[in-house]
């Protein structure tokens, strides 16, 4: 991009600059640490220039907005022509509070649904059973069977509205549930529109809420995959989670990195099962962490974009300009929210969704300032996404696209965040994939040992966490806290018992058989799953099946 003369001059022209300007200010005042670096250990140089990205050749590494391969955006207007989908996380408790929380979201200006559930649903348990004791309603809230479904989703148009549901290894059970919610509201199954996470890879890589062995949790990812693609239009059936990994300690790069690789292997899988790569990928989606170092978080989604481009058309042979785009979620980082000065988490917050609107996100969640303590009051979620509305409204961040392309530093951050990646590549391939990377612990330790550099260097006060390590206070604030209603749990197992006494049991029976027999042969199992589910099968009962025909996966011990 830059004529070879002005880069000799501008060489020479910087060695003078060192020597004499930067110099005398330095002895008068030295800089403020020896080294400076990202929050992923890399190291920050104190000055950019056209030489750092003297070999970027503009129409290969950049090219336009909504043209290949789309460093600068996917969209060709950015966010001038739309504004990214605010959603707000939320679940908690029983299905008629998280309903009501929905319909106060919607008023307020929040663009779609975003459903939280709690544990014993993420791992494929009713609520009244022995092993989800303790745990209702806790971290998002409980749908155990259809009914609960219906209630979640009670007076909300489906046909309307986007919703993302994050939930993994039972995820295939609870689209069920939700397909057959939305039938009963009249709204086909090609109607809806939303994103199920379904992303089992990360689970064994991080977050561990997995319940079957890794290969048939495959093949229920594939059949999703399948069966969106043949009936399900609109639908994302896996957003491809880096979230969890970068909550679990990893880097920026290992984020990328593992996650992209991550979506790679999905895409080989559906390729396996028969469909072609133009026929899926275009639904595909992703969900990345927005962590506090603003130009580092920008340069890693600028560098997702132009690799996953890369890789689905040179790669794939992805023929559909649309199956190159990578259309991608972010979230604002929950591990950075502290306990400690809890509205300055208002600030974190601000300064990370900033950071994924200029990296051009399609759709964002902001935390909330109280999420360190508990599950966020309406107060502290209303903040949220006013935080939200005010980088759309009154920064003028939106008005351009990419505003920091072009930028010496955010360019070769993109670059190094991008050869980073590649170099994690290539050492998962030597391990013959991700699936025998994760069998013998590969992400698990390149996270923990990760998690446990950043922690000595925040001990060694190498890194500053405001309010924690550095400018402490003994004052604690009171914030007011979400309290759920005390008598849910009652009414959640009054419901669930009532509901296996009221049921037509053997239509339940019937459709759980014909699940069984999909589950140990090798048909789609979702419409196994939709019949079951309309049955009113409970959660349980459907998991329990697969449990019998797939087996539980225990993770070895990695040293």
């Amino acid at each position: 991009m830059f004529d070879k003369q002005a880069l000799e001059d501008l060489s020479r022209a910087r060695t003078q600059w060192e020597s004499s300007t930067l110099k005398k200010t330095l002895d008068k005042m030295p800089e403020r640490r020896r080294t400076f670096m990202t929050q992923s250990s890399v190291p920050i140089e104190r000055l950019y220039t056209p030489l750092d990205v003297a070999d970027m050749d503009y129409q290969r590494d950049l090219g336009l907005p909504g043209e290949y391969p789309f460093t600068r955006g996917v969209h060709a207007s950015g966010h001038r022509g739309k504004l990214w989908t605010m959603r707000m996380f939320a679940g908690f408790g029983t299905a008629e509070e998280t309903n009501a929380r929905y319909k106060y979201l919607l008023e307020q200006g929040n663009m779609g649904l975003s459903v939280a559930f709690d544990l014993a649903t993420l791992m494929g348990y009713d609520t009244d059973a022995p092993e989800a004791m303790g745990e209702f309603g806790k971290c998002g809230v409980a749908v155990s069977s259809l009914l609960d479904m219906e209630l979640l989703m009670h007076g909300i148009p489906l046909g309307e509205v986007s919703t993302s549901m994050t939930i993994n290894s039972p995820a295939p059970i609870v689209w069920a549930f939700y397909i057959a919610a939305a039938e009963k509201q009249g709204v086909p199954m090609a109607a809806l529109r939303g994103t199920l996470q379904n992303d089992i890879l990360k689970e064994y890589i991080a977050q561990k809420e997995f319940i079957f062995p890794p290969h048939p949790s495959m093949r229920l990812v594939v059949d999703t995959i399948e069966f969106g693609t043949r009936h399900m239009p609109q639908w994302n059936t896996i957003s491809i989670s880096g979230y969890h990994i970068r909550e679990a300690g990893s880097t920026a790069v290992q984020e990328l990195a593992f996650t992209l690789a991550d979506g790679l292997e999905y895409v080989r899988w559906g390729v396996d099962r028969g469909l072609s790569v133009d026929e899926f990928a275009p639904r595909l989606s992703f969900f990345f962490n927005v962590h506090n170092d603003f130009f580092e978080e920008i340069a890693k989604l600028r560098a997702a974009r132009r690799i996953w481009a890369r890789e689905m058309r040179e790669t794939f042979g992805a023929k559909d300009p649309r199956s190159w785009l990578m259309r991608f979620h972010c979230q604002t980082a929950g591990v950075s929210l502290t306990a400690q000065q809890p509205e300055v988490n208002l600030v974190r917050v601000a300064v990370q969704a900033l950071a994924a609107v200029i990296g051009g996100a399609q759709s964002l969640h902001t935390n909330s300032m109280d999420e360190a303590l508990a599950l966020p009051s309406e107060h502290a979620v209303t903040l949220a996404l006013r935080t939200q509305q005010v980088i759309a409204e009154e920064t003028g961040v939106a008005n351009t696209i990419d505003p920091l392309g072009g930028s010496y530093f955010v360019e070769a951050l993109t670059n190094q965040t991008e050869q980073a990646v590649y170099d994690y590549f290539r050492r998962i391939e030597e391990m013959g994939g991700v699936l025998p990377a994760i069998e013998n612990g590969f992400f698990q330790t390149e996270i923990a040992d990760a998690s446990y550099r950043h922690q000595k260097e925040v001990d060694a006060d190498d890194r500053t966490i405001v309010g924690v390590n550095h400018y402490a206070t003994e004052n604690y604030p009171s914030i007011p806290i979400l309290e759920m209603d005390p008598k849910g749990y009652e009414r959640q197992v009054a419901r669930l018992t009532k509901l296996r006494l009221e049921r037509d049991n053997e239509k339940v029976t019937a459709a759980l058989n014909g699940l069984r027999a999909a589950c140990q042969g090798s048909e789609n199992t979702m419409p196994h799953l939709i019949e079951a589910a309309k049955a009113y099968a409970t959660l349980g009962e459907i998991t329990q099946v697969m449990r019998e025909v797939f087996g539980i996966y225990q993770e070895p011990a990695f040293i």
